[in-house]
């Protein structure tokens, strides 16, 4: 059993001091926001010259209690930095969403997934307690009993009903390796009637499934990842270096991780996106440094591009037409999985795609990203760019548009085009503006419209 450490403490308290000092410091007239230099948001922002909230002390690990299964987090503190923390206790938490820099926090407030997902849900829901620090200033312990509309309403509001302080989540046991099985189909309905009898048994081939997601290549080649938890001893591939993960998949059957490298085997190529930079080469990645590959690097590049227009300058100078970013991930019921797969590998030329099935893990309503209970999804994602269409957003329009049909949502954490009646009836509308009301009554913080979709 690990306990809170003197320091650990000490050093929380005073982040969350230093974050109420910067909040009160922030003009009563002025829009209250975080001051971080990191993001893993794909939508555009307005700047604001107001200050932002200090979270600089806020990004540690307080305390890993071993025999409970638990962890204390400070709101800021990365997976990276949790995962060190419980991986010599042989524990992890139940969803280590795919990149290093995501935070506790920003998973609960901004969703996240994984391929422990099928079983285990969404970050949120092993969430025990958390501290907010709402919009009026007031740092609350919220929990199912205690604040508790606050508490379910919090997942997916994205800041805008307040920052998580302090996340007290529960682990799970993990072994040193992780066993993999790659799964290939020549047929999208053949892979998602397997999947879901993996769902169903937690299992295939008489072995047991702990993780499980999926990798589209195109309508006749998509594999099924299955990963399970071993102890045994033997030799591990190594993604960081010259080989690319993703590629793996295609190439070998079977593979072995240690659970580390398993949990970020997609933050060194960011998924597949690296390409986009060259650092898939063979010449450019022998020389580009292994400090370097990660996600949290391509983000800076692709913030320099959004900042000085890089992409669209070149493929100007080639005489081609601009691009239109599509980066998202939606969630569809797994029934019309291989329904939306077909239409987008038709209409949207982006490939590859990834596939994470998820179930909410207690059954629990969580309004603003209302799932259905004891209902199979499968989590979308594809991350690239497309020929501008002849309206602004005219691909992703028509995605969000075949989502809704198919009874399914999407993320937020990129561009999107709601009207407000459309946002309203997908993300928790009434539900939202009541808790809103109550724990924001003087609207410091930005409205969830508007910051989703009107990018303020």
């Amino acid at each position: 059993m690990s306990v809170t450490t003197t320091d650990a403490r000490a050093v929380h308290e005073a982040g969350v001091q230093r974050l109420l000092d910067s909040y009160r410091a922030i003009p009563a007239t002025a829009t209250v926001r975080l001051s971080k230099p990191t993001s893993n948001l794909f939508r555009t922002r307005e700047h604001s010259a107001a200050p932002g909230l200090d979270t600089s002390g806020l990004t540690g690990v307080i305390a890993v209690d071993a025999e409970a299964r638990t962890a204390d987090v400070s709101g800021m503190c990365t997976y990276a930095d949790l995962v060190s923390a419980t991986l010599p206790h042989g524990l992890s938490p139940l969803v280590v969403p795919q990149l290093k820099t995501i935070t506790l926090g920003g998973a609960v407030t901004g969703l996240g997934i994984e391929s422990a997902s099928f079983r285990n849900g969404l970050p949120h829901e092993s969430v025990l307690e958390l501290d907010i620090l709402t919009g009026a200033g007031e740092i609350l312990t919220a929990d199912r009993d205690r604040h508790a509309d606050l508490f379910g309403c919090f997942p997916n509001s994205y800041g805008t009903l307040g920052y998580s302080v302090r996340l007290k989540i529960e682990l799970e046991p993990v072994h040193p390796f992780v066993a993999l099985r790659h799964l290939r189909f020549d047929s999208l309905p053949d892979l998602v009637a397997t999947m879901e009898r993996i769902i169903a048994t937690r299992g295939h081939d008489g072995l047991p499934v702990d993780y499980l997601d999926g990798v589209v290549f195109s309508a006749s080649e998509s594999y099924l990842c299955l990963g399970l938890r071993t102890a045994a001893p033997g030799p591990v591939s190594d993604y960081t270096g010259r080989d690319i993960y993703y590629r793996s998949i295609q190439d070998r059957a079977e593979d072995r991780l240690t659970i580390a490298d398993y949990l970020w085997r997609w933050d060194t190529d960011w998924f597949w996106c690296s390409r986009a930079f060259g650092a898939q080469h063979p010449v450019v990645r022998r020389w580009w440094p292994r400090r370097y590959r990660r996600s949290s690097f391509y983000w800076k590049l692709i913030g320099y591009d959004q900042r000085f227009g890089i992409a669209d300058r070149i493929e100007k100078h080639h005489g081609r037409p601009p691009r239109e970013r599509v980066v998202q991930d939606v969630e569809v019921p797994i029934e019309q999985c291989a329904p939306f797969l077909d239409w987008f590998l038709a209409n949207v030329p982006i490939e590859p795609i990834w596939l994470c099935p998820l179930q909410l893990r207690d059954g629990a309503s969580w309004p603003l990203y209302p799932l259905r209970p004891q209902r199979n999804y499968v989590n979308i994602g594809f991350w690239s760019s497309v020929p501008a269409g002849p309206t602004p957003g005219h691909t992703n329009r028509l995605i969000e548009a075949k989502v809704a049909e198919l009874d399914g949502h999407k993320s937020l954490y990129s561009e999107s085009f709601f009207s407000p009646e459309e946002f309203d009836q997908l993300y928790g509308g009434e539900a939202y503006r009541t808790v809103k009301k109550t724990y924001d009554p003087q609207s410091r913080l930005l409205d969830l419209y508007a910051k989703a979709v009107q990018g303020r």
